[in-house]
C-alpha cells in the first residue's frame, strides 16, 4: 500500500514539475532579434584634420535631424486598421435514374419461382447545401520608437525595435521590423506604420488576464485537427 502511495506522489510531482516548466516556457521574453542597434564606433583618425566637424558625423545645414545612420532612433506611428469579409453559398443537386429491361431467353423471360430476376432499375438522388461566412476586423494604434539596424545600398533603412509595458499583473509588448524610405520620414522624425515595407508587427500580452483568456491544453486537444469529430 505504501509503495502505491509513493508512486502516486512521484507521479503528481512529475506532473506539477511539467506544468511549471511549460508555464515558464510559454511566457514570451524580449526577443534579441528586435534589440536596439547601437551606433557604429567612429574609427580613430591617424592624425587630426583640424576641422570642427568630424568625418562620418557631418550634418548638412539644410537637412532635418531625422534618422539616417545605424543606431539612430525613429518613432513609428501605429495606424493599422484592417477589415475583411467573405461569404460563400454552394448548392448542388443530382438525380440519376437507370432502368434495364430483362432479356429474353428462347422467347421467354428467365424467372425463378415466377419472379423475373433479370429485371433491374436504379434510382439515385443527391443534394448538398453549403453556406459559410467569415468576418474579421483588427485595429492597432499607438507609437513605438525603433533603431536603425542597417542602411541598405539604395539608401533605405532597416529598422526594428520592441517595447514592453508592465501593468498590474500582466505585461504587454509591441514589436516591429521593416524597411523605410528616408523620404517618408517626417520632420519630427516619425513615420506611419503603413509606410513601412515588409513590416512585421506583433502585439501580445502575458500574465493573469492572458492566462484566463487562453484555453487549457485539454480543450486545445479537442479542438485540434487530430480529433475525428
Amino acid at each position: 500500500m505504501s509503495t502505491m502511495r509513493q508512486c502516486a506522489r512521484r507521479l503528481w510531482a512529475c506532473l506539477a514539475a511539467a506544468a511549471v516548466v511549460s508555464a515558464c516556457s510559454s511566457v514570451p521574453k524580449p526577443d534579441e532579434n528586435f534589440a536596439a542597434t547601437l551606433p557604429e564606433e567612429m574609427p580613430i583618425a591617424s592624425k587630426a584634420n583640424g576641422a570642427i566637424y568630424q568625418d562620418g558625423r557631418e550634418q548638412n545645414l539644410f537637412d532635418d535631424p531625422v534618422a539616417r545612420r545605424i543606431g539612430d532612433v525613429l518613432t513609428v506611428l501605429l495606424v493599422e486598421n484592417t477589415s475583411a469579409q467573405k461569404s460563400a453559398v454552394t448548392t448542388t443537386k443530382k438525380t440519376t435514374t437507370e432502368a434495364m429491361a430483362a432479356p429474353t431467353l428462347l422467347g421467354g423471360s428467365l424467372t425463378v419461382h415466377g419472379r423475373n430476376i433479370l429485371n433491374n432499375s436504379l434510382n439515385d438522388a443527391t443534394t448538398f447545401d453549403g453556406e459559410g461566412g467569415s468576418s474579421q476586423s483588427n485595429q492597432l494604434t499607438g507609437s513605438i520608437s525603433v533603431t536603425v539596424a542597417k542602411r541598405l545600398a539604395n539608401g533605405n533603412l532597416l529598422v526594428r525595435g520592441q517595447k514592453w509595458i508592465t501593468i498590474n499583473q500582466g505585461r504587454e509588448y509591441v514589436r516591429i521590423q521593416g524597411i523605410v524610405r528616408p523620404i517618408d520620414i517626417s520632420q519630427d522624425n516619425t513615420i506611419a506604420s503603413t509606410s513601412v515595407a515588409d513590416a512585421t508587427i506583433a502585439y501580445g500580452e502575458t500574465g493573469t488576464l492572458a492566462d484566463a483568456n487562453t484555453k487549457g491544453w485539454l480543450a486545445r486537444f479537442f479542438d485540434s485537427k487530430w480529433m475525428p469529430f
